[in-house]
């Protein structure tokens, strides 16, 4: 996915079992992040930045949802230990990370695997990808995403 593109309209199924869907967010701006794994330091401090922000992104016009290659269950958990008040798309068979882009190679202490990068993608009202975040700053993502819209 690069600016411009529309995203699909099956976004995939949250903790819960409920299927999101693009028409879901029809006349909200959309912040859809991809982060490698629940409860690692960096992606546990990107979502509870989200969560913290989410009153002011909300007012901002924004929705926001998670996707990581973990279980649902594994979602459930985690937003249950954070208190997390949006939906975490489990992508076990990772077709959202593909389609967006965010599954690539990359390199750890010398060697190589396959795996999330870490992205958050801004969808306009009309499901067309507006911004791309790829230096993520996890501590304050929030921010970051309000400072765009400045």
């Amino acid at each position: 996915m690069k600016i411009g593109d529309k995203i699909p309209e099956i976004l995939g199924v949250t903790a819960d079992g409920t299927t999101l869907k693009a028409s879901d967010f029809a006349g909200k701006k959309l912040v859809l992040y991809f982060y490698p794994k629940d409860n690692t330091p960096g992606c546990t401090a990107e979502a509870c930045s989200l969560n913290d922000g989410l009153a002011q992104l909300n007012a901002a016009g924004f929705a926001v949802v998670g996707v990581s290659k973990d279980s649902a269950e594994s979602h459930r958990k985690f937003t249950e230990k954070f208190s997390l008040g949006f939906p975490l798309i489990a992508d076990t068979e990772l077709s959202l990370n593909q389609t967006f882009g965010v599954w690539q190679k990359k390199k750890m202490a010398g060697r190589e695997y396959m795996g999330t990068v870490r992205t958050t993608f801004i969808i306009d009202e009309n499901g067309i990808v507006e911004d791309i975040i790829t230096k993520v700053q996890t501590k304050d993502s929030a921010n970051q995403i309000l400072k765009l819209k400045k």
